[in-house]
């Protein structure tokens, strides 16, 4: 219990300074950036995702519809698969946890063999399958974000970072700590003495079940200075950071859909040799002093906890807060719906509408529509696992003709639309981004 609490003590302050920097990035760089520069087809646009995709703070399931909304808006397949590589096994809030518990080496070494994994799986995906056609064609939405000032975007990040980035992997970071703590207890030391002078050995087994298991990038840092402070190699450690988040049984299945199976054929040679190609280099190459974890020794004295800084445990009792909080918002809240109509289809007065744009944002004015000539219909959509799955789905919803309102539900796996609009249309924009989607009985809401 000791070293759990010192373990949280250790990352909590530097948690906290990564989802902030990340709740900025998402309010302050305009989304427009992820797709612009992603649409032709070479090195450049698998470089530029890459590049974009390393310090996005987005988790494991998020970057699935988040990539296949850069697809639809004409990204290439290189790119795509370049983004999908990088985003999910970095993030600027994992850079700072990783620099905080492993040390400047780790900190330094995964982000740059995430680009470098990125780039050869990209540049692979654009060799070797040729079919480049966009997913489906949508139309140039309006930036509505660039009207708000410093203090509305500010309240945005701050949302972003210590709400729904809290609700998105909040439950896997804390996973993470307890699968931490179970190894730290249940695991004999001698353990790993089994791999002794066999790095390959090592890796393998680490590869065996960091693949198809749900690992964030966050959430696999205390798993891998659990299995460290057990004996694990440097480089086997390596491969858990990056294998772990960068690939997953939904991820598998989602790009084989998708992006077609010789594209998720390409995407998974790339992590799992690019993981078990570096995970080698590290542990030949590099001096393992480099990666000498400091939390080892401390974690030994079973005084550790007590001797933390009052700074770490007043980050941890507010990251402890927050994550609770962000809990009970998700699982008992009740979220926020649109209040143009009333759920029997009559229009409310205009003084009380809140209707969104097509950035998904509540616009300033809005004139509510007279549902006589509107279809108001309500649909289930399978597969949604965070906000940036709802966020995903919400705008692909809005590039479809006619619809005047979107809103989904993520608890409730429900999208509601609203207009006059063709449904195969809808069918299609959201099976493009990998999910299931079919009308809930015809029911109008």
């Amino acid at each position: 219990m000791e070293e759990m609490i010192h373990l949280i003590n250790e990352m909590s302050p530097y948690l906290l300074l990564g989802f902030f920097l990340a709740g900025v990035m998402h309010a302050f760089v305009p989304r427009a950036l992820y797709s612009r520069y992603l649409s032709a087809r070479g090195f450049r646009s698998v470089l530029y995702a890459a590049l974009l995709g390393i310090p996005l703070p987005l988790c494991s399931c998020g970057v699935i519809p988040t990539s296949m909304s850069l697809r639809r808006e004409g990204a290439s397949k290189g790119a795509t698969v370049s983004f999908l590589i990088a985003t999910p096994q970095t993030g600027v809030d994992s850079i700072v946890a990783t620099f905080s518990l492993m040390g400047w080496a780790f900190a330094i070494i995964r982000p740059v063999v995430a680009l470098i994994t990125a780039l050869f799986g990209g540049v692979l995906v654009d060799l070797f399958d040729k079919e480049n056609t966009p997913l489906h064609s949508s139309e140039q939405v309006p930036e509505s974000e660039q009207k708000r000032g410093f203090l509305a975007r500010l309240k945005e990040a701050f949302h972003y970072a210590f709400v729904e980035m809290m609700q998105d992997i909040g439950k896997w970071l804390v996973i993470g700590l307890l699968v931490a703590g179970v190894i730290t207890i249940l695991v004999p030391d001698s353990f790993f003495a089994l791999f002794a002078g066999n790095s390959l050995m090592s890796i393998l087994f680490v590869l065996l079940f960091s693949i198809p298991m749900y690992l964030c990038a966050t959430g696999s840092i205390p798993i891998a200075v659990a299995l460290m402070l057990k004996g694990l190699t440097p480089g086997a450690a390596l491969v858990l950071l990056m294998a772990g988040p960068a690939s997953n049984a939904a991820s598998i299945l989602v790009i084989g859909k998708v992006l077609g199976r010789r594209s998720l054929l390409l995407y998974l040679c790339s992590i799992v040799g690019g993981a078990v190609v570096f995970g080698l280099l590290v542990d030949a190459l590099l001096p393992a002093s480099w990666f000498a974890l400091t939390v080892g020794g401390e974690v030994a004295d079973c005084c550790a906890a007590s001797g933390d800084s009052l700074f770490s445990w007043i980050c941890t009792g507010l990251l402890t807060f927050l994550l609770i909080r962000a809990f009970v918002l998700r699982y008992f809240g009740h979220e926020q719906g649109c209040c143009c109509h009333s759920h029997e289809g009559h229009a409310h007065s205009e003084a009380a509408c809140c209707c969104r744009d097509h950035e998904g944002h509540a616009a300033d004015t809005c004139s509510c529509h007279s549902t006589e000539a509107l279809e108001v219909r309500r649909y289930r959509v399978k597969g949604m696992s965070c906000n940036h799955c709802r966020t995903n789905v919400e705008k692909a919803l809005y590039t479809v003709q006619g619809v005047i309102r979107a809103e989904v539900l993520l608890k409730e796996e429900m999208a509601i639309v609203e207009g006059t609009f063709d449904e195969k249309q809808v069918f299609d924009a959201v099976s493009s981004l990998g999910f299931d989607i079919y009308p809930m009985g015809g029911e109008e809401v």
